[in-house]
């Protein structure tokens, strides 16, 4: 019973750190079902220990397999010779082993596949009167930490009329918009950047 106890407390952990290390990105998702986008930057601060929980919850589980696969399991032999094996409770088996190692390896993997959730950005139909009124914004973004993140700010951003082209990228936590000036303005944009709860830090026009 105790092995079991202590086999179920180390698949815990496993489990547990591998939805710490993907919570930055579930959030995102969650607040686009939610309806409530401004929600979606509110665990980004996890970002930084992703390594570490990644780390943790891949120790926990190969040594929770080391323990599955190495025990054996207690017999109990009468006068007669025959040996009744102890049953496992399904909590301390190898198939609930398995589901756990699967769950972590998706929740880990989340961040890589999480854009798929997200609708692709209903680009309006811009009509440029004159050419000289196309312009480009380079904004700095703080807090965005996966795909997802990437996604969610084009999407507002696309919401603003006169937004021709919005490119974000998390890993640089940059994101530039190519926007009709007469139909919007760097105030909107900004505006739109922090609908997802994300921080403009500072932005600069390419052209003017």
């Amino acid at each position: 019973m105790k092995q079991e106890t202590s086999s179920k407390a180390v698949a815990g952990v496993g489990i547990f750190a591998a939805i710490a290390a993907s919570l930055c990105c579930i959030t995102p998702v969650l607040a686009l079902l939610a309806g409530a986008s401004g929600a979606a930057s509110s665990l980004s601060w996890l970002e930084p220990a992703r390594p570490y929980l990644i780390g943790l919850a891949i120790a926990t589980l190969a040594f929770a397999w080391y323990k599955a696969l190495s025990i054996k399991p207690n017999t109990e032999c009468g006068p007669d010779g025959t040996c009744a094996v102890e049953k496992k409770s399904f909590l301390a088996s190898k198939t609930f082993l398995i589901i756990i190692t699967v769950a972590a390896i998706a929740l880990i993997a989340f961040p890589y596949y999480a854009n798929i959730f997200y609708p692709k950005p209903q680009k309006q139909n811009i009509v440029v009167v004159e050419s000289n009124n196309i312009s480009t914004a380079f904004f700095n973004i703080k807090g965005m930490s996966c795909k997802a993140c990437e996604t969610e700010v084009n999407n507002e951003l696309h919401k603003v009329s006169g937004v021709i082209d919005a490119q974000t990228f998390y890993d640089k936590g940059t994101s530039i918009v190519k926007y009709d000036k007469s139909k919007a303005s760097v105030e909107q944009l900004k505006n739109a950047i922090a609908q997802t709860g994300y921080q403009v830090t500072d932005y600069k026009l390419l052209n003017k």
